[in-house]
């Protein structure tokens, strides 16, 4: 194969690998999550968010450059959605060698400017029962979005997506689309 074809080629298949990733959960409900401590709120149950429109997002810091390069598109979602329904939450989980501290994620969620809530997946929980169990994942910085009825109608399955770029476009494409009751 010519050399230069084969980065192409790559990218086209990692790219029908993504859409193949996350075509079996689009549609269907998530199992209410099992976390511990919530950051900037009181405890939330998934069961409770019906009625908004909900964008999970599983991060780690201080060492995950995707996760550092989403977080601007993430507080800005919450701040221009929130009051139309969207209700943005961040899922920590823990990848350090180090032990587990609740101050230390509020460190790195104050860092990256998080207001909206945050959980705590303590031995990623709930990221294994909603993206890992049973599946060969590329990212554990998934992003799930969830209609006002609670159904799974988006994901994006890994990675970052910065203001500007295909995947940041195509987010917004689809909260907007959510907001609107188009995708329900």
């Amino acid at each position: 194969m010519n050399k230069l074809l084969l980065p192409s080629a790559l990218l086209v298949v990692a790219a029908l690998g993504s859409g193949l990733e996350t075509s079996e959960l689009v549609g269907t409900r998530p199992p209410e999550w099992k976390v511990s401590n919530w950051i900037n709120s009181k405890k939330l149950r998934l069961e409770d968010l019906r009625g908004k429109v909900v964008l999970v997002r599983w991060w780690t810091a201080p060492f995950c450059p995707f996760c550092t390069a989403s977080a601007p598109a993430l507080n800005e979602f919450f701040n221009v959605y929130k009051d139309r329904g969207l209700l943005v939450i961040g899922f920590y989980h823990h990848k350090a060698a180090t032990p587990l501290h609740t101050e230390q994620v509020k460190t790195y969620a104050d860092q990256l400017g998080f207001e909206f809530p945050v959980a705590i997946d303590p031995q990623w929980r709930t990221l294994r029962r909603w993206w890992l169990i049973g599946n060969n994942r590329s990212w554990t910085s998934v992003s799930f979005l969830i209609d006002r009825q609670g159904v799974i109608r988006y994901i994006h399955p890994g990675g970052q997506y910065v203001k500007g770029d295909a995947d940041y476009k195509t987010l917004v494409k689809k909260i907007e689309e959510l907001l609107d009751g188009a995708l329900e």
